[in-house]
């Protein structure tokens, strides 16, 4: 938005646009799984009834994307303004493309920092949660993916700004694999309403983490290297054909390792946040144009990638919270043709979370083989 000076004043509208009415506007033609349907079915009728809130809790690699189809078309059918908004820019750009695939004949705008497009006057908008400062009582169909993820789930603001975005009988919906406390309570008091996906699309269980105790592990890290043991591993894994991500809790270590690791011979390359080529070296990765990608918990959650093996590195640390790690182990095992991955968290001491993350993970798994 540019600066603003508090001295300054912002103003609000209306327009009253008549949004336009697509026929038939879903070029997708794939298979729900029963659990896709039910939820897909679930987000039908919360759009067609309008005012209210609805949440999907889905593990992930659970096709969330795909079960939002039914929904949208919907809305666009009935002439409906839809948002889809979550809390990271790398989301936004894996996001974009796959809905205007599916939506081809659809008017799409996707908004964050500095996206090229910054009119959002399209009946389907594409942004982070940030983007909708921009917005008051303007969608009928408001989706926030993702909802627990940083920094939507501890800033009021955001949250603020998602309320007034949305017009007063608006219906919402709410996307996660790892719901906060604030979710699960009132899930808990039935004041929410849930549909839960416990099994991928594909049918195969989540990769369960393996614990892997690294007593040098923090003297290697503070050298700008990785313990011998840790990196005869990553040799070996190399020999496989899976790809490797390696998760680092800071961008200082993620650069230092990665330089690490390509004076030892390897293809790698490292991304954080303020990493301004980051969407060129994501998509090199995913064209298997190197074998590793060094990162912090920036990607952790919505991108997908075909075939990894997902490496934490230092898991102890505190950004590594539950729903962290729970995402980071959903970026293995997300293909049909390669469901399984090998997911480690390497540790000097496990932690709740790391525990947790684990329970978590197998919590899901036996719901899913149950259902």
């Amino acid at each position: 938005m540019g600066r603003v000076l508090e001295c300054e004043p912002l103003y609000i509208g209306s327009a009253n646009v008549q949004w336009p009415v697509y026929e038939d506007p879903c070029a997708w033609k794939g298979t729900l799984t029963p659990g896709q349907q039910r939820a897909a079915d679930d987000l039908t009728a919360q759009v067609q009834k309008g005012s209210g809130e609805h949440l999907v809790w889905a593990v992930c690699g659970a096709g969330k994307t795909e079960v939002l189809f039914p929904a949208i078309t919907e809305a666009l059918e009935t002439g409906k303004r839809i948002c889809l908004a979550t809390p990271r820019t790398d989301v936004v750009r894996e996001l974009q493309p796959r809905l205007q695939k599916a939506f081809p004949e659809v008017d799409t705008a996707a908004l964050y920092g500095d996206s090229p497009d910054k009119n959002g006057r399209a009946p389907f908008v594409i942004s982070t949660t940030h983007q909708l400062f921009r917005y008051a009582h303007a969608f009928d169909v408001l989706i926030i993916d993702e909802v627990d993820a940083f920094p939507f789930h501890n800033d009021p603001t955001l949250h603020f700004a998602a309320k007034r975005a949305a017009k007063p009988d608006a219906a919402v919906i709410y996307l996660t694999a790892t719901p906060r406390k604030e979710q699960k309570r009132r899930l808990r008091q039935k004041s929410l309403p849930v549909t839960f996906i416990p099994r991928r699309f594909h049918g195969h269980p989540l990769p369960v983490p393996a614990l892997k105790l690294s007593p040098m592990l923090h003297r290697s890290l503070n050298k700008g290297q990785l313990p011998a043991h840790l990196l005869r591993t990553i040799a070996a894994q190399q020999t496989t054909a899976r790809q490797l991500l390696l998760f680092l809790p800071s961008i200082k270590k993620a650069e230092e390792i990665a330089s690490f690791l390509k004076e030892a011979g390897y293809e790698v390359k490292s991304v954080h946040a303020e990493d301004d080529h980051r969407a060129e070296k994501i998509q090199s990765f995913r064209n298997k144009e190197y074998r590793i990608l060094v990162t912090t918990t920036i990607l952790e959650r919505g991108v997908t990638f075909p075939s990894v093996d997902v490496y934490v590195i230092d898991a102890g640390h505190v950004v590594f919270d539950e729903a962290a790690l729970v995402q980071i182990a959903g970026r293995a095992g997300r293909s049909a043709d390669d469901p399984d991955g090998d997911v480690r968290f390497y540790h000097i001491g496990k932690t709740d979370e790391m525990l947790d993350a684990v329970e978590a993970v197998k919590k899901m798994n036996k719901l899913g083989q149950k259902l």
